[in-house]
């Protein structure tokens, strides 16, 4: 598909989400507990399904198109931003949380803690637009999220001035995530125009961060302000205490944010990469985030008891999970012979640990990857000492093919660390016991940055992108059968698929070993 004709193809899509919207999105008023069945039997239903599926093709396969990179790095801010115009006016879309968001800020800002009472028992009066679900349960945001809620309902005083605060915030987070993507984009040794295209230009970006207001917007927009900043200003004692404070601030706004954590320290080395720097470089990062949680905890008087509030982040039980799927499976499987397994707080616990394992390799990995660097840097040292003796226009050549291997090598370096960041992400939403579909924005937004490929991770987003209906049913509610099935199926198929590519990796290595 041609640029030109990509670009108002999502556009028509773009429109067509925002009628539906307005027909049957997430509306306060609208009914809770439905199923696609009564959407479609309702008055407008026909016109909502079909505008919100066809919108959402359009949508999808105009930014499907041009995955390898927008013409220009301008022409791809541009089309994001006329992209997201209709989902800015329109109301909320594929999700009931910005409801959610507005009860807990009118909790706070009412001399309540949300980290000990529901939003019910608060006695908050747009309580019948929040999802039953979320009603009961303490909030799992993180106290600078919950100080911006209220700041939001001080703002907008009804409810629908507080939704709008709470857009803006969001696309605040947005705004400020593309500020840095570019910088990011260049360390990295990455095309800005893909780079922007594919981090801002997603279905999952207008639709739920933007129309949405989800407060991933705000994460990421800190998350990638304060790695911008340690690749900026590697090894400054200033520098790695601001990006630790912002970084500390993406995880009071969502704890996901702290798998970054542990990357953002190699990425903010400098010099030869050894444990003494390690230890160094990283005390200063994470006195700036320690430094951050500290503050707004005492800031917001709530302390930390939001950490107690993320144990409830799984009450849903979807197979869009992995872990969840398979603990499905199990139980269905159990269930043909008479029993009932009640697998998936196992299959989830289990998942966590091996995710914990699973960092912990990523990280090491790009250690060690960076530790080899170390040669590179002393060859080019040993180089720069060299030409002093030649003559003086061989001397400028020299110094000039100095200046790209270390360019090269910085560039590697930062990549390497972003990357590992990135995989950590994929692998917190792939083991999380929660899958919706705007969490695939966090890994989005950083494999962007730094993959090399871009059909594995974009098709999954795209497909994700059909999982909600406008007022924010999802389709995995109703699928949840063959959905697990299916999820299972997948991940078998890719597990197989990974140790045959890893034994076809190991087999020259073992040859030559010989």
């Amino acid at each position: 598909m041609a640029a030109s004709r990509a670009r108002y193809v999502g556009l028509a899509g773009a429109v067509l989400l925002a009628v539906a919207g307005y027909l049957g999105g997430a509306l306060p008023d609208a009914p809770l507990g439905v199923t696609p069945a009564s959407i479609w039997e309702a008055p407008d239903g026909p016109a909502t399904v079909s505008c919100w599926l066809i919108g959402t093709v359009l949508l999808v396969g105009a930014w499907w198109s041009l995955r390898e990179g927008a013409p220009s790095t301008r022409w791809a801010y541009a089309t994001a931003g006329l992209w997201a115009l209709p989902l800015l006016l329109a109301p909320p879309l594929g999700s009931r949380d910005v409801y959610s968001y507005a009860c807990q800020g009118w909790t706070y800002a009412h001399g309540v803690d949300p980290y000990t009472v529901g939003v019910a028992a608060a006695g908050c009066p747009w309580l019948d637009t929040v999802a039953p679900i979320w009603r009961d349960t303490p909030a799992p945001y993180g106290p600078v999220f919950v100080l911006l809620a209220a700041l939001a309902v001080g703002l907008g005083g009804g409810l629908t001035g507080t939704i709008v605060a709470l857009r803006v915030i969001a696309v605040a987070g947005l705004l400020l995530a593309a500020v840095c993507l570019p910088a990011l984009a260049r360390a990295a040794g990455v095309p800005v125009r893909r780079a922007a295209w594919l981090a801002l230009a997603g279905p999952l970006v207008g639709v739920h961060l933007v129309a949405g207001a989800h407060n991933d917007a705000v994460m990421l927009g800190l998350l990638l302000c304060g790695l911008l900043v340690v690749i900026r200003r590697p090894g400054r004692p200033a520098a790695l205490l601001l990006a630790g404070a912002l970084l500390g601030l993406a995880v009071t706004v969502k704890a996901t944010a702290v798998v970054v954590v542990p990357f953002a320290v190699l990425a903010g080395m400098t010099g030869r990469y050894t444990v003494r720097a390690l230890l160094r470089h990283g005390a200063w990062l994470a006195g700036g985030l320690l430094a951050a949680l500290l503050v707004t905890s005492a800031v917001s008087g709530l302390g930390f008891g939001w950490v107690g509030g993320l144990t409830h982040s799984g009450d849903s039980e979807q197979w869009t999970s992995p872990p969840t799927a398979v603990g499905f499976v199990v139980d269905y499987a159990g269930a043909l012979v008479g029993r009932d397994p009640q697998a998936v707080p196992l299959v989830r616990a289990v998942a966590l640990l091996l995710l914990v394992g699973v960092l912990v390799v990523l990280w090491w990995r790009a250690w060690q990857t960076l530790r080899g660097s170390n040669d590179a840097r002393r060859a080019a040292r040993v180089e720069v000492a060299g030409v002093d003796e030649a003559r003086v226009d061989v001397a400028r050549v020299d110094m000039a093919r100095v200046e790209v291997a270390r360019s090269r090598v910085a560039v590697a370096r930062s990549r390497v660390a972003l990357h590992g960041a990135a995989l950590a992400l994929v692998a917190t939403v792939v083991l999380s016991p929660v899958f919706h579909p705007w969490y695939a924005t966090w890994p989005l937004a950083l494999l962007a940055l730094t993959a090399a490929r871009t059909t594995w991770f974009v098709l999954p987003a795209a497909a994700a992108a059909f999982l909600a209906l406008p007022d924010g049913t999802n389709l995995a509610r109703v699928t949840k059968a063959p959905g697990a099935l299916a999820m299972t199926a997948l991940l078998l198929t890719v597990m197989v698929r990974t140790a045959r590519t890893a034994r076809t990796l190991r087999a020259p290595r073992a040859a030559r070993r010989r």
